[in-house]
């Protein structure tokens, strides 16, 4: 992506108009109802998410759990619809293998979780008082519910100290992981969570567009980043991206060292937004101003990395065969092996949904299969430490007929979006 001064100059005041960009100043923060790209976006319907839990319940039998706790946590939004923080007060849902729902709430926060609650999910709340063990009520409602196999799921993201309160509370049952629950239907998107994840993939183009326009030598990355956050409220929606320039972009995640952009310098760009809950996750990777052709050598490579993982994509395989065909192209391209740099440095892409990085992953060792709905990022990294780094990523789905792109793929390194 060539950018001189006077193309900047053009671009950005076109920009600054039609997006509320500048080189120095950010927008200001926008009114949803001002954006057309709200409209039309159809939340998950009542009807899916009680199929979720009935699915959930499928799941707690198959596995022989008497039930499942989950905290304010994604997995509580992905089931009732429900939003909640994490505090050091005990929070969450009960969700038994047989009957209805029932929330743990402390007391004082009762009115408030009553206005949250979505009565097509339980209307049963059971408090506990400052001096009282929110464990214990945990427990009593699963034996309200009906013992079978004396045994209480706990998500990955409950916290240990609500866990272990449970296990020395439940006298007589085994505390064990409630992954196979949450996991088994998260892992599995529906349309409705395809198409929502597809309008934060388009959002997430479209704001990058109007903020890689006004890349120019001298600009921070601070500046660039803030950039991206504005483009993002100019659309209606709250998201951003980390830069990372020149040399730090061989680091995957970047460095906290405050960076300019120079002529000649990489600047990768990775962020995304979220709309109703569901995320994106894009990467694109520049050159500010002419590139030489080691960069131009180096992208290419990244390219057909990026190209042999989609390739390699076919339901009922293992997803570790995703990973072993880019690693095989940057390999074959003269770089290192096994995690080694320069080279590629970690898996080739996570899972993705309701939180950027979920089940599962195109690693080494997953032998989990491939199946239709599941949703992941595609993105080898080229790190080239002292030097540079490359990354492309996109998200895909697998539909029936195979892997499909949200975000059309860049196209050359002086052409970002498709």
């Amino acid at each position: 992506m060539s950018v001189n001064r006077r193309k900047f100059l053009t671009v950005s005041a076109l920009t600054a108009g039609g997006l509320g960009l500048s080189s120095s100043i950010f927008g200001r923060q926008h009114d949803e109802k001002e954006s057309p790209q709200v409209a039309g976006i159809v939340p998950i319907s009542v009807a899916e998410r009680k199929a979720r839990i009935a699915k959930a319940q499928e799941l707690m039998s198959q596995n022989k759990m008497d039930a499942i706790f989950l905290e304010g946590t994604p997995s509580c939004f992905y089931f009732t619809g429900m939003r909640w923080g994490l505090s050091e007060r005990t929070f969450g849902v009960v969700i038994p293998a047989k009957g209805a729902l029932v929330y743990v709430c402390p007391k004082f926060e009762e009115d408030r979780a009553r206005e949250l609650i979505l009565p097509a999910f339980g209307e049963e709340v059971r408090c506990w008082e400052e001096h009282e063990s929110p464990y214990a009520v945990i427990v009593g409602i699963v034996k309200d519910r009906g013992v079978q196999h004396h045994s209480i799921g706990m998500e990955e993201r409950v916290r240990f100290f609500i866990a272990d309160g449970v296990k020395k509370e439940a006298a007589g049952f085994e505390v064990v992981d409630a992954t196979p629950i949450t996991a088994g239907c998260r892992m599995i998107k529906s349309p409705a969570e395809i198409a929502l994840m597809q309008k934060a993939s388009d959002i997430t183009i479209e704001a990058y567009k109007a903020a890689f326009a006004t890349i120019v030598p001298g600009m921070s990355q601070t500046l660039l980043s803030n950039n991206i956050s504005a483009a993002f409220r100019k659309l209606g929606f709250s998201g951003g991206a980390s830069v990372q320039v020149g040399k730090y972009s061989a680091l995957p995640h970047g460095s906290i060292t405050p960076q300019t952009i120079k002529e000649g310098d990489v600047v990768m760009i990775d962020g995304g937004t979220s709309c109703e809950g569901y995320a994106s996750d894009i990467t694109r990777t520049v050159v500010a101003g002419k590139p030489t052709q080691r960069q131009i050598d180096v992208w290419n490579l990244e390219k057909q990395a990026q190209d042999a993982a989609f390739a390699a994509i076919k339901i009922g395989a293992p997803c570790e065969q995703v990973d072993a065909a880019a690693r095989a192209v940057i390999e074959k391209g003269g770089f290192s092996t096994n995690y080694k740099l320069p080279g590629l440095p970690h898996r080739t892409g996570h899972g993705i949904g309701l939180e950027g990085h979920e089940w599962t992953n195109f690693v080494k060792g997953n032998k989990t299969p491939m199946a239709v709905g599941m949703c992941f990022s595609d993105e080898p990294t080229i790190s080239i430490p002292g030097e540079f780094g490359i990354r492309l990523e996109d998200c895909l789905y697998i539909a029936a007929e195979g892997p499909k792109f949200f975000s059309k793929q860049s196209i050359s390194i002086e052409k970002p979006f498709g």
